[in-house]
């Protein structure tokens, strides 16, 4: 078994995942403040570290048809939200390749 790397992140505002505190994106990384997951308000993000990358599925979302992987915490193993893989409709195209963190899984700290 592998050695588990925790990349530790600079800044004053900082998500972390809210069971095991360790670094998940910081506040300059965050593209919208006004999405929704499936435990309520969540966060745009273009980068987030210290994850693991679940299988592709398809998920019909309220924007519509989206190929996503569920993100976990690499530490703990928590589900902390999703990642865009493909969007079908060309106005969701600029969801690709970024990440949603769910508000309820992580703390704000710094803030």
């Amino acid at each position: 078994m592998g050695r588990l790397y925790i990349q530790h992140l600079s800044g004053e505002k900082i998500f972390k995942c809210r069971f095991c505190r360790v670094d998940s994106a910081s506040h300059d990384d965050i593209s919208s403040n006004e999405f929704r997951g499936r435990y309520g308000l969540a966060y745009l993000m273009t980068r987030v570290v210290n994850i693991s990358i679940g299988p592709e599925e398809q998920r019909h979302l309220s924007s519509g048809l989206h190929t996503v992987n569920d993100i976990y915490c690499s530490s703990c193993q928590q589900l902390l939200g999703w990642r865009y893989e493909k969007a079908y409709e060309e106005s969701e195209k600029y969801k690709e390749g970024m990440y949603v963190l769910e508000k309820e899984r992580t703390l704000r700290d710094g803030w």
